[in-house]
């Protein structure tokens, strides 16, 4: 349940230098504070190892501020009064010295503002430092369960199932579970959220929200980049990992859950427990079968030569890692029995786009012969999280005239033809909810680690020989041809906004 507005919050950001601090998360704070929803006493420390001035540290999140900002370059004034309360905190991560300065901070703050501060500690680091920050966290117990101190995790949460049960032992050995806030930042995007208000507050659309009028499901995370600088990164995680197990399980979960009890948190989030524990386990065949695998090969995007995955930087020339998956899988509960659910993402496709595809049945019989209605797709109800913000529904009408003639049209929604409010960025709303004590955007334990179930034996198969013939898709395609494949079976194929027209996958293999 959300909290009343804080009285004051101490906010430590650790990585506050980095890329992630840099790009998004000083932006959001910045547009939390312009449009009031930061405490009135607030500071926010940037925790980095390097020495550095502090007006060097307020000239660097300006440039990011400047740059990244959806609003544009930042407000003069209001950005001075903002980072009157910013500060760049010098510290070693694994060194017990800055954990004592830190301590000493904090409970200055709270002196001087004569009250217990919340606090908020955001974990913007690698992997690794999760366990030295929380240790001395707890050492100077400087995340109180008993004045609702949070700490905000960022992905990835572990490697598979058993890697990610080790790192919820090792939080909740410090903190209890109602202060850790795993981070997925697609759980924030406001088409997401809005996926709830439209099933839930629309009888017309629930009530058909099942297996006797969904033909079948497609989610859709394509990124039209290559992995760029992240090949360190993208080598240990790979598209399964870094798009599979968060972000399109997430989307599925929204899609597919049964209506909650409440919107309180908890209810909200045991309700995508019970769909992550009812996907179907993949065996051996399932994985040969329905699960593809690519990797992007030398070629132009978007005009411009493109390298290779194996020839990025930071990549083994003869990595087997896969820049792309497409996925059928299956819900066996009683909503969603025999309705198969394809799940595709990857790197360096035609186009950046994100969305939620609801295919329905076909009339039981059609009435109208193929000259009157030549076009005989089903019914769709596309969403759009991004670049658009839109959800279409796909219906067939008669063509103005003397004749008889029906052709497929669109009822779009679109958030710009609509609101004039501006979209908050996901991490507005998620540190928004943060603050406020609302974790129902975020990730419980049990929901990372049946996550982690559906694709664990995914991983363990791809260990095995034989070795993927990769690469296997030319840059600016939609992926290997085998992708089309594992949906052709239902006399489909991948679906992008109907102004598009659907996707066409390229079957020329990568050179």
């Amino acid at each position: 349940m959300k909290e009343k507005k804080l009285a004051a919050a101490n906010i430590v950001i650790f990585g506050g230098k980095g890329d992630l601090a840099w790009r998004k998360l000083i932006p959001a704070f910045y547009h939390l504070f312009i449009g009031g929803f930061l405490p009135d006493k607030f500071a926010i420390y940037g925790v980095h190892y390097e020495k550095m001035k502090e007006k060097d540290y307020e000239l660097h999140l300006l440039e990011g501020i400047n740059e990244f900002s959806r609003t544009g370059k930042a407000d003069k004034k209001q950005w001075a009064k903002f980072v009157e309360s910013v500060f760049y905190f010098e510290g070693d991560f694994t060194a017990e010295d800055t954990y004592r300065r830190m301590s000493d901070r904090l409970a200055a703050n709270d002196k001087a503002w004569r009250v217990r501060a919340v606090r908020v500690f955001y974990y913007s680091v690698a992997p690794r430092f999760i366990e030295p920050i929380s240790l001395w966290l707890a050492t100077f117990h400087l995340a109180s369960d008993t004045n609702n101190d949070r700490i905000v995790v960022e992905k990835p949460f572990g490697n598979d199932l058993p890697t990610a049960r080790e790192l919820n032992k090792l939080l909740t050995n410090h903190f209890k579970e109602k202060q850790i806030y795993r981070i997925d930042h697609y759980l924030g995007k406001e088409t997401v959220q809005n996926l709830m208000a439209f099933r839930f507050a629309n009888i017309v659309y629930e009530s058909i929200w099942n297996n006797n009028f969904i033909e079948h499901v497609q989610i859709t995370v394509a990124e039209n980049i290559g992995v760029g600088s992240r090949g360190n990164y993208y080598e240990q995680a790979g598209a399964l990992r870094d798009m599979i197990q968060n972000h399109l399980l997430q989307l599925l979960c929204v899609t597919a859950m049964e209506p909650p009890v409440t919107l309180e948190a908890e209810d909200v989030r045991s309700k995508k427990v019970d769909v992550l524990k009812a996907i179907r386990p993949f065996t051996k065949k399932d994985i040969s079968q329905q699960v593809i695998r690519g990797q992007y090969g030398e070629g132009k995007l978007n005009g411009k030569k493109q390298r290779g995955y194996r020839q990025e930087k930071n990549v083994n020339p003869k990595s087997n890692t896969e820049t792309f998956v497409a996925m059928k899988l299956f819900i066996d509960n009683w909503r969603w029995k025999n309705v198969p659910f394809y799940l595709r993402t990857g790197k360096c496709l035609a186009k950046t786009t994100s969305l939620i595809v609801i295919q329905f049945k076909q009339v039981p019989h059609s009435l109208f012969s193929s000259k009157v209605m030549s076009d005989t797709r089903p019914n769709q109800l596309i969403t759009s999280i991004q670049p658009e913000m839109e959800t279409t529904l796909l219906f067939h009408a008669k063509e103005p005239g003397v004749q008889l003639r029906i052709r497929p049209v669109e009822m779009d929604f679109t958030y710009k033809e609509n609101y004039d409010t501006p979209v908050p960025e996901a991490y507005e709303t998620l540190l928004l909810e943060v603050l406020e004590g609302d974790a129902t955007l975020f990730m419980r334990a049990d929901q990372v680690e049946e996550a982690w179930r559906v694709v664990t034996p995914i991983l363990e198969a791809w260990k095995k020989p034989p070795a993927p013939r990769f690469p296997n898709y030319e840059p600016g395609s939609w992926g290997p041809k085998a992708a089309d494949d594992l949906i052709k079976p239902e006399g489909c194929t991948w679906t992008l906004l109907p102004e598009n027209g659907p996707a066409k996958t390229s079957t020329k293999k990568a050179k």
